[in-house]
């Protein structure tokens, strides 16, 4: 029998609103008109291919500079339906809605991980502040109770707020972000020839998940991989998503 708070607040698609038999569920037109993400993809960045390829092939942009990081598992591709979840999330306090995302990325996590961490990309104190929460260490957190996984926060911090990204070059992007970020002094004994999986709720240009992940290696993390909800695989049009839609 169903709870009584079913009848007052059942629950509903994340997306649309719609009614659903239980709480982190999409409606099924929803369901469908995600692009869930899977392989064949990129050996370096986890980028998906339309086609079959071998196992270490790479994409175009890897063969000219391979990222920091070993890869991307993303659970769907980036766009209007998919944004609602994130900026929910983030702008919306719809909290409940990184329990979605972590029960649907528990599925990248392979046999053999069992010593794998997961860290958080972590948010600058005052932004932290003003928002009230971390919504990857909210991600992180149900994905270490649903695991068994460990968790870390602690072990790099950010330093700086950094400016929005868009419109600078790689090179901007990199001395922008590699800046913002820095490690804790213990850091290294808890990484040290560890696989590290970093929790994030969208992966954009990469610029972030590099910055990270050359920290942790430098900590001396064996692998790292990125675990988001959402990856941009084409750049959207400016002003495409509106925040405040989104969160209404």
């Amino acid at each position: 029998m169903k709870p009584l708070a079913d009848f007052a607040l059942p629950p509903r698609c994340p997306i649309c609103g719609v009614t659903v038999e239980q709480d982190n569920r999409f409606c099924i037109d929803c369901w469908h008109q995600l692009n869930f993400l899977a392989e064949p993809w990129c050996a370096a960045c986890g980028l998906p291919f339309a086609f079959e390829h071998a196992a270490d092939s790479r994409c175009a942009a890897c063969l000219v500079q391979p990222p920091v990081h070993d890869g991307v598992r993303a659970v769907v591709q980036y766009d209007e339906r998919s944004a609602l979840i994130a900026m929910r999330l983030k702008y919306g306090n719809r909290l409940g809605l990184a329990d979605l995302i972590a029960e649907q990325l528990q599925k990248f996590i392979e046999n053999g991980a069992e010593d794998a961490i997961l860290v958080p990309v972590p948010l600058h104190r005052w932004r932290l502040w003003r928002r009230g929460f971390n919504q990857s260490v909210l991600i992180g957190r149900t994905l270490a109770r649903i695991t068994g996984l460990e968790m870390n926060c602690g072990l790099i911090f950010r330093n700086r707020i950094t400016p929005p990204l868009r419109g600078m070059s790689p090179r901007q992007r990199r001395k922008t972000v590699d800046a913002a970020f820095a490690l804790r002094p213990a850091a290294s004994a808890s990484l040290s020839g560890r696989t590290v999986l970093l929790i994030d709720d969208v992966y954009t240009s990469g610029a972030t998940s590099n910055a990270c992940a050359r920290l942790l290696k430098r900590a001396g993390a064996a692998r790292v991989y990125v675990f988001c909800w959402a990856r941009v695989i084409r750049e959207a049009e400016p002003g495409q998503f509106s925040q405040q839609a989104a969160i209404a």
